[in-house]
């Protein structure tokens, strides 16, 4: 009796934003804890993984994302295959939807996607919670992506995460300054300026706190945007100009640079980009998630 098993499979790789993002101190390893809310946007890479005799090729159309061996996707398909006795290798081909250095997650969601669509070539082999230890070696907040929760609460490194059903989706602005900050690069700014920012007090995060993009709003900001706004204007430019269009919800997302506006409707958010204009910026229109991204899909199928 035979068990088939599939030789080909895409996958879609989601964005997020962070909700409210507070970064809470510094490891003597030099790594930091934080507290943030993450959300997934309809916004995705597609990623399609091949199996083949041996070793790892990546294909890559759009955004230049720097060496291969650095590659996350690449590191996730190596641990994985590892994992499994690396009885063949992959071919990843990965069309990059996501802009890169703008606190949208796209890197650490294509390493997610890709430790599930090798674990599919594999036939499942590794169950889910370890497939959520992988994510957390990789990086800190691609357990948020390997999880398959739409919205979650995560702190320490963004690797322990809880789950909570969120407001419905909702049409989502996106603005991208020509200017990109790297995680390291905000983290450096945050640690030069001589501490944190100063609390601002206490956050009941209840269910009320979470029903709509108001509440939502009125949590908290980013602490990493008045550093990053000091190095960059012009990503704080952008989030004044976002601000004047009476989004329900506006914030700079992770480290930067992109600044995100959620609004009531489509018609509000084709107002809020007639409005805010080019300007040497980037818009991309999308919405937040409501339910979990969904999993591999087969392509193909080899009889084992």
């Amino acid at each position: 009796m035979s068990n088939s098993t599939p030789d080909t499979v895409s996958i879609r790789a989601h964005a997020k934003i962070n909700l409210f993002l507070r970064v809470l101190s510094r490891e003597s390893t030099g790594f930091h804890g934080i507290e943030t809310v993450f959300s997934l946007l309809e916004l995705a890479d597609e990623i399609s993984v091949e199996r083949t005799a041996r070793g790892i090729d990546i294909e890559i159309d759009g955004a230049d994302t720097g060496p291969t061996e650095d590659n996350l996707a690449v590191r996730a398909a190596r641990a994985m295959l590892a994992a499994t006795g690396e009885r063949f290798g992959v071919r990843i081909h990965l069309k990059k939807n996501i802009p890169v250095r703008a606190g949208l997650g796209g890197g650490s969601s294509d390493a997610a996607a890709t430790l599930h669509a090798v674990n599919a070539l594999t036939g499942g082999a590794v169950p889910h919670h370890e497939v959520l230890q992988f994510a957390a070696k990789l990086g800190s907040d691609i357990p948020f992506f390997a999880s398959g929760s739409s919205m979650a609460l995560g702190w320490n490194r963004g690797e322990r995460l809880f789950r909570i059903s969120g407001p419905p989706r909702a049409p989502t602005l996106l603005v991208i300054p020509e200017v990109g900050i790297s995680t390291v690069t905000a983290y450096e700014l945050l640690d030069r300026a001589g501490g944190y920012p100063t609390p601002r007090g206490a956050i009941v995060l209840d269910p009320d706190a979470l029903r709509t993009w108001g509440s939502i709003g009125r949590l908290g900001g980013n602490d990493f945007e008045s550093v990053v706004w000091g190095r960059e204007p012009r990503i704080r430019e952008a989030f004044e100009r976002m601000a004047q269009t009476r989004p329900l919800l506006v914030r700079m997302s992770g480290s930067g640079s992109a600044i995100v506006g959620i609004y009531r409707s489509e018609s509000d958010l084709e107002q809020a980009a007639s409005m805010i204009g080019r300007a040497g910026w980037g818009l991309v229109q999308t919405r937040t998630r409501s339910n979990p991204a969904p999993g591999p899909v087969a392509l193909g199928a080899t009889d084992q």
